[in-house]
């Protein structure tokens, strides 16, 4: 099942709550990753990893947004 199948049979209310963790979970893998630059001596595989579940977390936090927010024609 993909994963807009998968948003749209679900409440808005089971929506809100996931929208709130994958926020957090951005939140703390963006504080790890300047964590880890600013060590200065970070493993740039590690670094490129977490940025691509951080992208990924954007990509849903963007398609439940979208799900949540009516659509107004202006």
């Amino acid at each position: 099942m993909n994963a807009s199948a998968d948003i749209s049979m679900k409440t808005d209310e089971v929506l809100k709550v996931e929208l709130e963790v994958f926020r957090r979970q951005h939140r703390d893998l963006d504080e790890a990753i300047t964590a880890l630059q600013d060590r200065g001596t970070s493993d740039q595989l590690t670094i490129r990893r977490l940025k691509k579940n951080k992208l990924g977390l954007k990509d849903k936090i963007s398609q439940i947004e979208d799900r949540l927010t009516p659509d107004i024609i202006a």
